[in-house]
């Protein structure tokens, strides 16, 4: 019988713990602080940051979003940055990608300190993550690791097959997995015979935002499938990179879309902010 892992039921979880630690600090006097920066007039972005920011207040960190014009000089945004970099009222910072062309994206994330970086995108933090220390991991990748083990998937020993290579979401799940002993293969779009791979993965995760990727044909069965895609079609239902209605058949996990993953990566954006905080409250005594 297939285990379908709803992202959300973990999530309300998480939030609710969230929200007491926040109220545990603040009997301190400590107020987790998130600032988000986003630049030009996206409407996908500026939804997802008005979701971003509405999260945090409910469970009582303290919000703070800046918005500037498309046209934005790159050294104005550095200047903010490093204005919250000096902000103690600030333990997270979150630049909204992506950014326009005349900004350097590398440059922008690696000016965010790294005891801020919430979103774990700053070098130190991915060579933490490669090392297998304490530091911020991607929001996503994160929340895939809470899921497989509240749902009390075992990844030790087990081939996880990553479809998809990107430093948000590829790379650092693969490098969780790997230091939670799976061996990991990646796959990408250079990647000849994908079928060939998938039908190896005894742990499946696919990030590649193309719709029903994934077939029944390409998995094998009782494989663990997690789905990070987010497609909208013409007709305006969501799907994932996983064809989820035949494929759901051979899994014995299997994330939907929506309602999967999706839910985790606020919610780790939460946990990250809440963790600088109480990291930030140690490092003071």
């Amino acid at each position: 019988m297939t285990t379908v892992m709803y992202g959300t039921e973990l999530a309300n979880k998480m939030r609710s713990d969230l929200k007491d630690e926040v109220e545990a600090l603040s009997r301190k006097n400590i107020q987790p602080g998130l600032a988000v920066i986003i630049v030009g007039d996206d409407y996908a972005s500026k939804t997802y940051v008005r979701i971003k920011r509405n999260a945090a207040e409910k469970i009582g960190i303290y919000s703070k979003v800046v918005e500037f014009p498309e046209d934005l000089k790159e050294e104005t945004l550095l200047d903010k940055i490093n204005e919250f970099n000096e902000d103690e009222n600030i333990h997270g910072i979150l630049v909204q990608l992506p950014l326009p062309p005349q900004i350097d994206e590398r440059k922008v994330l690696e000016t965010i300190k790294p005891e801020k970086d919430v979103d774990g995108f700053h070098p130190i933090n991915v060579g933490r993550l490669s090392n297998n220390q304490p530091g911020f991991i991607p929001c996503t990748p994160l929340g895939i690791e809470k899921m497989l083990g509240y749902y009390g998937v075992e990844v030790a020993g087990k081939h996880a097959v990553i479809v998809g290579r990107s430093n948000i979401v590829g790379k650092p799940i693969g490098q969780i997995l790997l230091n939670n002993d799976a061996t990991v293969t990646y796959c990408h779009s250079k990647t000849k015979n994908l079928k060939e791979m998938t039908k190896q993965a005894d742990l499946l995760i696919v990030a590649v935002g193309q719709a029903n990727t994934i077939t029944d044909d390409m998995i094998k069965e009782g494989a663990v499938i997690v789905d990070v895609g987010n497609t909208y079609l013409e007709s305006g239902k969501v799907v994932g990179d996983v064809a989820f209605d035949e494929v759901k058949e051979k899994a014995s996990f299997i994330t939907p879309v929506p309602k999967g993953v999706g839910p985790m990566t606020i919610t780790m954006l939460l946990y990250n902010t809440v963790l600088s905080a109480k990291v930030r409250n140690s490092a003071d005594k």
